[in-house]
Protein backbone atom coordinates (compact mmCIF):
# COMPACT_ATOMS: atom_id res chain seq x y z
CA UNK A 1 0.00 0.00 0.00
CA UNK A 2 1.80 3.53 -0.91
CA UNK A 3 2.17 6.12 1.34
CA UNK A 4 -0.87 8.04 2.47
CA UNK A 5 -0.96 12.06 1.65
CA UNK A 6 -1.16 14.28 5.12
CA UNK A 7 -2.75 17.35 5.75
CA UNK A 8 -4.28 19.50 8.63
CA UNK A 9 -7.77 20.38 10.10
CA UNK A 10 -7.33 23.73 8.16
CA UNK A 11 -6.09 22.66 5.45
CA UNK A 12 -9.14 20.90 3.79
CA UNK A 13 -10.36 23.32 1.71
CA UNK A 14 -7.20 22.09 -0.09
CA UNK A 15 -8.27 18.73 -0.56
CA UNK A 16 -9.36 17.03 -3.68
CA UNK A 17 -12.91 16.40 -3.50
CA UNK A 18 -12.67 12.52 -4.83
CA UNK A 19 -12.57 9.19 -3.58
CA UNK A 20 -10.73 8.16 -0.67
CA UNK A 21 -9.97 6.26 2.50
CA UNK A 22 -9.05 8.28 5.38
CA UNK A 23 -7.73 8.09 8.74
CA UNK A 24 -8.30 11.16 11.45
CA UNK A 25 -5.88 11.17 14.04
CA UNK A 26 -6.05 12.65 17.59
CA UNK A 27 -3.59 13.29 20.05
CA UNK A 28 -4.05 9.79 21.20
CA UNK A 29 -5.93 6.55 20.81
CA UNK A 30 -6.48 4.77 17.34
CA UNK A 31 -7.48 6.76 14.33
CA UNK A 32 -11.20 7.34 12.97
CA UNK A 33 -10.77 5.27 9.69
CA UNK A 34 -13.76 5.43 6.76
CA UNK A 35 -13.90 5.97 3.27
CA UNK A 36 -15.87 8.54 0.93
CA UNK A 37 -16.94 9.23 -2.91
CA UNK A 38 -16.18 12.96 -2.04
CA UNK A 39 -13.45 13.33 0.50
CA UNK A 40 -13.45 17.30 0.99
CA UNK A 41 -17.19 17.44 1.61
CA UNK A 42 -17.09 14.64 4.23
CA UNK A 43 -14.49 16.14 6.04
CA UNK A 44 -16.27 19.28 6.31
CA UNK A 45 -19.25 17.44 7.51
CA UNK A 46 -16.90 15.58 10.16
CA UNK A 47 -14.40 18.53 11.01
CA UNK A 48 -17.23 21.48 10.94
CA UNK A 49 -18.28 24.32 13.20
CA UNK A 50 -20.66 22.65 15.87
CA UNK A 51 -23.15 24.28 14.63
CA UNK A 52 -23.68 22.88 10.80
CA UNK A 53 -23.30 19.41 12.49
CA UNK A 54 -25.38 19.18 15.44
CA UNK A 55 -26.90 15.88 14.27
CA UNK A 56 -23.50 14.21 13.12
CA UNK A 57 -20.76 13.12 14.34
CA UNK A 58 -18.52 15.90 15.18
CA UNK A 59 -14.81 15.66 15.51
CA UNK A 60 -13.38 19.20 15.24
CA UNK A 61 -11.12 20.29 17.74
CA UNK A 62 -10.10 16.73 18.15
CA UNK A 63 -8.19 15.94 15.26
CA UNK A 64 -4.72 16.99 14.21
CA UNK A 65 -4.07 15.48 11.23
CA UNK A 66 -5.56 13.84 8.37
CA UNK A 67 -4.11 10.94 6.61
CA UNK A 68 -5.75 9.97 3.24
CA UNK A 69 -5.13 7.58 0.13
CA UNK A 70 -6.99 9.18 -3.13
CA UNK A 71 -8.49 5.77 -4.73
CA UNK A 72 -9.79 5.30 -8.38
CA UNK A 73 -11.81 2.43 -7.68
CA UNK A 74 -13.97 0.30 -5.43
CA UNK A 75 -11.82 -2.45 -5.20
CA UNK A 76 -8.79 -0.01 -4.48
CA UNK A 77 -10.60 1.81 -1.71
CA UNK A 78 -12.57 -1.46 -0.27
CA UNK A 79 -8.62 -2.89 -0.19
CA UNK A 80 -7.18 -0.11 1.28
CA UNK A 81 -10.06 0.04 4.01
CA UNK A 82 -9.19 -3.59 4.37
CA UNK A 83 -5.92 -2.93 5.29
CA UNK A 84 -5.98 -0.42 7.13
CA UNK A 85 -8.35 -1.44 9.72
CA UNK A 86 -6.66 -5.08 9.97
CA UNK A 87 -3.43 -2.42 10.89
CA UNK A 88 -5.48 -0.39 13.19
CA UNK A 89 -8.27 -2.55 14.46
CA UNK A 90 -6.41 -6.47 14.69
CA UNK A 91 -9.64 -7.25 16.54
CA UNK A 92 -12.78 -5.29 15.25
CA UNK A 93 -11.66 -5.28 11.40
CA UNK A 94 -14.36 -7.98 10.53
CA UNK A 95 -17.26 -5.84 11.91
CA UNK A 96 -15.45 -2.36 10.53
CA UNK A 97 -15.10 -3.66 6.96
CA UNK A 98 -18.29 -6.27 7.08
CA UNK A 99 -16.97 -8.59 4.90
CA UNK A 100 -18.62 -12.03 4.96
CA UNK A 101 -16.10 -14.65 4.71
CA UNK A 102 -16.81 -16.86 1.83
CA UNK A 103 -18.29 -19.98 1.13
CA UNK A 104 -16.40 -22.97 -0.34
CA UNK A 105 -16.93 -26.97 -1.09
CA UNK A 106 -14.52 -28.62 0.95
CA UNK A 107 -13.29 -32.11 0.01
CA UNK A 108 -11.81 -33.61 3.38
CA UNK A 109 -8.74 -36.14 1.55
CA UNK A 110 -7.37 -36.60 4.96
CA UNK A 111 -10.67 -38.92 6.30
CA UNK A 112 -10.06 -42.00 6.24
CA UNK A 113 -13.78 -42.10 3.83
CA UNK A 114 -13.39 -38.85 2.18
CA UNK A 115 -16.43 -36.47 1.63
CA UNK A 116 -17.58 -33.10 0.95
CA UNK A 117 -18.52 -30.36 3.39
CA UNK A 118 -19.82 -26.62 3.14
CA UNK A 119 -17.40 -24.14 5.04
CA UNK A 120 -16.78 -20.74 5.64
CA UNK A 121 -12.90 -21.58 7.18
CA UNK A 122 -10.12 -23.20 5.16
CA UNK A 123 -8.44 -26.52 6.39
CA UNK A 124 -6.87 -29.41 5.03
CA UNK A 125 -7.87 -30.98 1.75
CA UNK A 126 -9.54 -29.60 -1.86
CA UNK A 127 -10.94 -26.52 -0.95
CA UNK A 128 -13.26 -25.64 -4.27
CA UNK A 129 -14.79 -22.10 -4.40
CA UNK A 130 -15.52 -19.11 -3.68
CA UNK A 131 -18.98 -18.90 -3.72
CA UNK A 132 -21.10 -16.00 -3.38
CA UNK A 133 -23.42 -17.47 -0.52
CA UNK A 134 -23.65 -20.76 1.57
CA UNK A 135 -27.00 -21.57 -0.26
CA UNK A 136 -24.82 -21.67 -3.41
CA UNK A 137 -22.05 -23.60 -2.50
CA UNK A 138 -24.47 -25.71 -1.26
CA UNK A 139 -26.32 -26.08 -4.38
CA UNK A 140 -23.46 -27.00 -6.25
CA UNK A 141 -22.64 -29.62 -3.63
CA UNK A 142 -25.63 -31.45 -4.01
CA UNK A 143 -25.46 -31.59 -7.91
CA UNK A 144 -21.56 -32.85 -7.91
CA UNK A 145 -22.74 -35.32 -5.39
CA UNK A 146 -25.53 -36.81 -8.01
CA UNK A 147 -22.87 -37.44 -10.63
CA UNK A 148 -20.91 -39.60 -7.81
CA UNK A 149 -21.36 -42.29 -5.74
CA UNK A 150 -19.61 -40.45 -2.47
CA UNK A 151 -21.06 -40.56 1.14
CA UNK A 152 -23.02 -37.29 2.35
CA UNK A 153 -23.32 -38.99 5.81
CA UNK A 154 -21.07 -36.62 8.60
CA UNK A 155 -20.50 -39.42 10.91
CA UNK A 156 -16.64 -40.88 11.58
CA UNK A 157 -17.31 -44.36 9.92
CA UNK A 158 -16.94 -47.61 11.31
CA UNK A 159 -17.46 -50.17 8.32
CA UNK A 160 -19.40 -52.98 9.39
CA UNK A 161 -21.89 -55.07 7.55
CA UNK A 162 -24.54 -54.49 10.20
CA UNK A 163 -24.47 -51.01 9.82
CA UNK A 164 -27.96 -49.82 8.72
CA UNK A 165 -26.66 -47.52 5.55
CA UNK A 166 -28.90 -45.10 4.53
CA UNK A 167 -31.26 -43.70 1.96
CA UNK A 168 -28.49 -42.17 -0.73
CA UNK A 169 -27.16 -46.14 -0.54
CA UNK A 170 -30.90 -47.75 -1.02
CA UNK A 171 -30.62 -45.08 -4.06
CA UNK A 172 -27.67 -46.03 -5.42
CA UNK A 173 -26.17 -42.56 -4.79
CA UNK A 174 -23.52 -44.29 -1.96
CA UNK A 175 -21.14 -46.75 -2.51
CA UNK A 176 -21.88 -47.61 0.96
CA UNK A 177 -18.76 -47.82 2.47
CA UNK A 178 -19.97 -47.91 6.00
CA UNK A 179 -21.44 -52.01 5.48
CA UNK A 180 -18.42 -52.65 3.46
CA UNK A 181 -20.22 -53.04 -0.03
CA UNK A 182 -17.10 -51.75 -1.16
CA UNK A 183 -13.63 -51.77 -0.17
CA UNK A 184 -11.18 -48.87 0.97
CA UNK A 185 -9.43 -48.62 -2.16
CA UNK A 186 -12.39 -48.86 -4.28
CA UNK A 187 -14.40 -45.75 -1.87
CA UNK A 188 -10.91 -43.72 -2.70
CA UNK A 189 -11.07 -44.30 -6.38
CA UNK A 190 -14.48 -42.90 -6.92
CA UNK A 191 -13.11 -40.11 -4.72
CA UNK A 192 -10.18 -39.49 -6.80
CA UNK A 193 -12.69 -39.11 -9.75
CA UNK A 194 -14.52 -36.55 -7.41
CA UNK A 195 -11.32 -34.68 -6.58
CA UNK A 196 -10.52 -34.62 -10.44
CA UNK A 197 -13.49 -33.80 -11.57
CA UNK A 198 -13.17 -30.28 -8.97
CA UNK A 199 -9.53 -29.56 -10.38
CA UNK A 200 -10.69 -29.40 -13.62
CA UNK A 201 -14.36 -28.02 -13.70
CA UNK A 202 -15.99 -30.81 -14.54
CA UNK A 203 -14.00 -31.71 -17.44
CA UNK A 204 -13.05 -34.70 -16.57
CA UNK A 205 -16.24 -36.25 -16.39
CA UNK A 206 -17.91 -33.95 -19.58
CA UNK A 207 -15.66 -34.54 -22.17
CA UNK A 208 -15.35 -38.70 -22.05
CA UNK A 209 -19.14 -38.91 -21.93
CA UNK A 210 -19.23 -36.10 -24.85
CA UNK A 211 -16.61 -38.22 -27.13
CA UNK A 212 -18.86 -41.13 -26.31
CA UNK A 213 -22.16 -40.04 -27.32
CA UNK A 214 -20.31 -38.27 -30.77
CA UNK A 215 -19.63 -41.76 -31.58
CA UNK A 216 -22.59 -42.96 -30.50
CA UNK A 217 -23.84 -40.53 -33.09
CA UNK A 218 -21.98 -41.70 -35.50
CA UNK A 219 -22.71 -45.31 -35.16
CA UNK A 220 -26.14 -44.51 -35.41
CA UNK A 221 -26.82 -45.99 -31.88
CA UNK A 222 -29.55 -43.21 -31.36
CA UNK A 223 -30.77 -44.34 -28.10
CA UNK A 224 -27.18 -44.56 -26.47
CA UNK A 225 -26.35 -41.31 -27.47
CA UNK A 226 -28.85 -39.74 -26.19
CA UNK A 227 -28.89 -40.86 -22.45
CA UNK A 228 -25.15 -40.02 -22.95
CA UNK A 229 -26.39 -36.29 -24.39
CA UNK A 230 -28.77 -36.27 -21.05
CA UNK A 231 -25.74 -37.23 -18.96
CA UNK A 232 -23.21 -34.24 -20.66
CA UNK A 233 -26.01 -31.72 -19.55
CA UNK A 234 -26.65 -32.96 -16.41
CA UNK A 235 -22.18 -32.56 -15.49
CA UNK A 236 -22.71 -29.39 -17.31
CA UNK A 237 -25.64 -27.72 -15.19
CA UNK A 238 -24.10 -29.03 -12.35
CA UNK A 239 -20.34 -27.37 -13.16
CA UNK A 240 -22.39 -23.95 -14.07
CA UNK A 241 -23.57 -23.72 -10.57
CA UNK A 242 -20.47 -22.78 -9.57
CA UNK A 243 -20.59 -19.63 -10.97
CA UNK A 244 -17.51 -17.59 -12.64
CA UNK A 245 -14.62 -17.45 -9.69
CA UNK A 246 -15.08 -21.10 -8.47
CA UNK A 247 -11.97 -22.94 -8.84
CA UNK A 248 -9.63 -25.39 -6.37
CA UNK A 249 -8.43 -23.00 -4.28
CA UNK A 250 -4.90 -24.33 -5.42
CA UNK A 251 -5.66 -23.11 -9.37
CA UNK A 252 -7.52 -19.78 -8.40
CA UNK A 253 -5.56 -16.88 -10.28
CA UNK A 254 -6.62 -13.48 -12.34
CA UNK A 255 -6.49 -9.97 -12.42
CA UNK A 256 -8.95 -6.97 -11.99
CA UNK A 257 -7.88 -4.05 -14.26
CA UNK A 258 -9.93 -1.27 -12.61
CA UNK A 259 -9.50 2.48 -13.08
CA UNK A 260 -6.70 4.29 -11.42
CA UNK A 261 -6.42 7.28 -9.35
CA UNK A 262 -3.95 8.36 -11.26
CA UNK A 263 -4.63 10.27 -14.91
CA UNK A 264 -4.02 8.40 -17.41
CA UNK A 265 -3.55 5.21 -16.27
CA UNK A 266 -5.35 1.59 -15.17
CA UNK A 267 -4.31 -0.61 -12.21
CA UNK A 268 -3.57 -3.58 -12.16
CA UNK A 269 -4.81 -5.89 -9.35
CA UNK A 270 -3.31 -10.06 -9.20
CA UNK A 271 -5.04 -12.22 -7.65
CA UNK A 272 -2.20 -15.48 -7.33
CA UNK A 273 -2.16 -17.89 -4.23
CA UNK A 274 -5.24 -17.09 -2.77
CA UNK A 275 -3.65 -13.66 -2.17
CA UNK A 276 -3.73 -10.27 -3.70
CA UNK A 277 -0.74 -9.18 -5.08
CA UNK A 278 0.99 -4.95 -4.77
CA UNK A 279 -0.79 -2.74 -7.07
CA UNK A 280 0.50 -2.35 -10.63
CA UNK A 281 0.05 1.06 -12.28
CA UNK A 282 0.32 0.87 -15.72
CA UNK A 283 0.35 4.18 -17.59
CA UNK A 284 -1.19 5.00 -21.02
CA UNK A 285 -0.08 7.87 -22.31
CA UNK A 286 2.02 7.47 -25.31
CA UNK A 287 5.45 8.73 -23.84
CA UNK A 288 5.09 6.06 -20.79
CA UNK A 289 4.87 3.54 -23.78
CA UNK A 290 7.86 4.38 -25.16
CA UNK A 291 7.27 2.63 -28.38
CA UNK A 292 6.14 -0.58 -27.10
CA UNK A 293 2.98 -2.28 -27.91
CA UNK A 294 0.74 -2.75 -24.85
CA UNK A 295 0.78 -6.61 -25.48
CA UNK A 296 5.08 -6.31 -24.82
CA UNK A 297 4.57 -4.14 -21.85
CA UNK A 298 1.77 -6.56 -20.05
CA UNK A 299 4.58 -9.39 -20.98
CA UNK A 300 7.63 -7.85 -19.29
CA UNK A 301 4.65 -6.52 -16.27
CA UNK A 302 3.74 -10.63 -15.44
CA UNK A 303 7.66 -11.67 -16.09
CA UNK A 304 8.57 -8.77 -13.24
CA UNK A 305 5.62 -10.06 -10.93
CA UNK A 306 7.47 -11.95 -7.43
CA UNK A 307 3.91 -13.29 -6.34
CA UNK A 308 3.51 -12.88 -2.32
CA UNK A 309 4.19 -16.61 -0.67
CA UNK A 310 2.30 -18.29 2.18
CA UNK A 311 -0.92 -19.51 2.51
CA UNK A 312 -4.65 -17.86 0.98
CA UNK A 313 -6.06 -15.01 2.77
CA UNK A 314 -9.66 -15.69 3.47
CA UNK A 315 -10.27 -11.78 3.77
CA UNK A 316 -8.81 -11.41 0.14
CA UNK A 317 -11.07 -13.92 -1.01
CA UNK A 318 -14.12 -11.93 0.54
CA UNK A 319 -13.25 -8.90 -0.96
CA UNK A 320 -12.60 -10.55 -4.44
CA UNK A 321 -16.45 -12.33 -3.62
CA UNK A 322 -17.78 -8.82 -2.72
CA UNK A 323 -16.21 -6.59 -5.59
CA UNK A 324 -17.25 -9.22 -8.21
CA UNK A 325 -20.46 -10.30 -7.33
CA UNK A 326 -21.73 -6.45 -7.05
CA UNK A 327 -23.74 -3.74 -8.52
CA UNK A 328 -20.87 -1.14 -8.23
CA UNK A 329 -18.38 -2.96 -9.74
CA UNK A 330 -16.35 -0.90 -11.34
CA UNK A 331 -13.67 -2.50 -13.36
CA UNK A 332 -13.40 -6.57 -15.09
CA UNK A 333 -11.79 -9.55 -13.81
CA UNK A 334 -9.87 -11.91 -16.24
CA UNK A 335 -9.02 -15.31 -15.37
CA UNK A 336 -5.49 -16.75 -15.39
CA UNK A 337 -3.83 -20.08 -15.23
CA UNK A 338 -0.96 -18.92 -13.62
CA UNK A 339 1.83 -18.77 -14.74
CA UNK A 340 1.27 -20.95 -17.97
CA UNK A 341 -1.41 -19.12 -19.67
CA UNK A 342 -2.19 -15.65 -19.81
CA UNK A 343 -4.65 -14.40 -21.98
CA UNK A 344 -2.83 -11.04 -23.01
CA UNK A 345 -5.36 -10.14 -25.76
CA UNK A 346 -8.00 -10.09 -23.35
CA UNK A 347 -6.14 -8.06 -21.21
CA UNK A 348 -5.09 -5.62 -23.37
CA UNK A 349 -8.93 -5.39 -24.88
CA UNK A 350 -9.70 -5.37 -21.25
CA UNK A 351 -7.43 -2.33 -20.37
CA UNK A 352 -9.37 -0.37 -23.54
CA UNK A 353 -12.93 -0.99 -22.26
CA UNK A 354 -11.96 0.36 -19.13
CA UNK A 355 -9.65 3.27 -19.61
CA UNK A 356 -12.24 4.56 -21.97
CA UNK A 357 -14.33 7.84 -20.67
CA UNK A 358 -17.56 7.13 -19.72
CA UNK A 359 -20.29 8.18 -22.71
CA UNK A 360 -22.42 11.19 -21.55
Amino acid sequence: MREPRTVLPGEIDSVPDRPAVFLLWASEGRPYLARTSLLRRRLKRLLGEPARVSKLLNLGGVVERVDFWLTGSQLESAFIHLELARHHYPEDWPKITRLRMPAFVRLTLDNPFPRTTVTTRFGRGLLYGPFPSRAAAERFDAAVLDLFQVRRCEENLEPSPRHPGCIYGEMNKCLRPCQEAVSVEEYHGEVSRLEEFLRTDGASLREPVEQARDRASAEMQFEEAARLHERAERIKSASALAGDLAHALDRLAGVAVTPSAAMECVDLWFLIGGRWQKQVRLALSESAGAGQSMDRRLRDTVAALQPEGGPPRAEHLALLARWYGSSWRDGEWIELEWPDKIPYRKLVNAIARVSKPPQD
